[in-house]
């Protein structure tokens, strides 16, 4: 269940970034600006989205990646890694792992775009 109190810290805190959204998903909710996916919010805790390019910084907080149980059993981890809870304290340093976390989303969508084929002409 998406934790409200938390919803309202996050959109009021990361305001500053634009207009985040935050959607009804995974049991929590999906922050999104601009129409990507930064973070998510489950279990009464961010989680922001990361790569190879910022996930040692959330290492070196002690963090964990999100990850939920399917029903056969195997662990799904996510590409999501949840915030230190002081972020939610320090406004300016949560705004800056957000733009990181939009960072990554948009370099996701850069990623994932199908190259275009060339047509031949005969």
């Amino acid at each position: 269940m998406l934790d409200n109190d938390l919803k309202s810290l996050i959109e009021e805190a990361l305001a500053p970034m634009g207009p985040v959204v935050i959607k009804r998903m995974f049991g929590g909710g999906g922050v999104f600006l601009d129409g990507l996916m930064l973070g998510l919010i489950a279990d009464g805790s961010l989680y922001l989205k990361a790569d190879e390019t910022t996930r040692t910084a959330f290492e070196a907080e002690g963090m964990r990646p999100f990850a939920y149980e399917k029903k056969a059993g195997q662990t799904t981890i996510m590409s999501y890694w949840q915030a230190p809870e002081r972020l939610l304290d320090e406004p300016d340093e949560l705004v800056e792992w957000a733009r990181r976390a939009l960072s990554v989303a948009q370099r996701a969508k850069q990623s994932r775009r199908p190259k275009k084929s060339r047509s031949r002409t005969a």
